[in-house]
């Protein structure tokens, strides 16, 4: 081979596993070191068919409350939210009144996991929230630690300058998940079967999107006693 064509050779390879080394896909992190992604659309939540995982949240009194899929008493459903300052939180927990009684008549639990902390998970809600659920038995746990957003995947990091506007608008998010630990959960339900396996999901990056109360109910009856 004269040397001309050898240089065209080494030249062609050169390019050729350029080329081919910048097709291939570069693994990027899904979420960091704590379990937090770096935007809602990159959460990966656990979807039906995984086993739910354990974690612990806060009642309103601050005492601690384990969630341990391998030992349920009864199916459970657990709906996240962000917080009483989200307003598509408070349409969503307003709109779900009419079929929570119903699900819980079902033998089904329904826990409520919002990233406030527990002294304000009644009273950060809206006043017309709070007439819409009262005497329906909501059980709204606090998930400011994101303990539970983590295990199921769907927790993401909010941006600083998001946080500081809503700070400067009044919003009580001292202590809530997002001023803690600069993350929120994307809004989602989970359906667990008494198993403690996850029968139906809805997870959604968008967090004006929310579950309708109809396909609640109907995922419920699936897992029902």
């Amino acid at each position: 081979m004269h040397i001309g064509q050898k240089l065209t050779y080494s030249v062609f390879l050169t390019l050729f596993f350029s080329a081919f080394l910048c097709t291939q896909a570069i693994p990027v992190a899904a979420a960091d070191d704590n379990g937090i992604a770096a935007s809602a659309k990159e959460v990966q939540p656990l979807t039906a068919g995984d086993m739910a995982p354990r974690f612990t949240v806060r009642t309103v009194d601050d005492e601690p409350f384990e969630f341990d899929p391998e030992n349920l008493d009864a199916p459970a459903i657990i709906v996240t939210f962000r917080g009483g300052w989200c307003p598509y939180c408070n349409l969503h927990l307003s709109e779900l009144r009419n079929v929570v009684p119903e699900i819980a008549g079902m033998g089904v639990d329904v826990l409520f996991l919002s990233g406030d902390r527990p002294e304000i998970l009644y009273s950060s809600l809206k006043q017309e929230t709070q007439e819409d659920i009262d005497g329906l038995g909501y059980t709204i746990l606090s998930d400011a630690n994101v303990d539970a957003a983590r295990a199921l995947g769907i927790a993401f990091r909010q941006a600083d300058s998001t946080i500081q506007r809503y700070e400067q608008r009044g919003m009580d998010i001292a202590g809530s998940s997002m001023k803690n630990h600069g993350a929120l959960p994307v809004p989602a339900v989970y359906v667990i079967d008494e198993t403690g396996r996850i029968t139906f999901s809805f997870v959604e990056a968008d967090y004006r999107v929310r579950l309708p109360a109809d396909d609640l109910l109907a995922a419920a009856s699936e897992v029902a006693d």
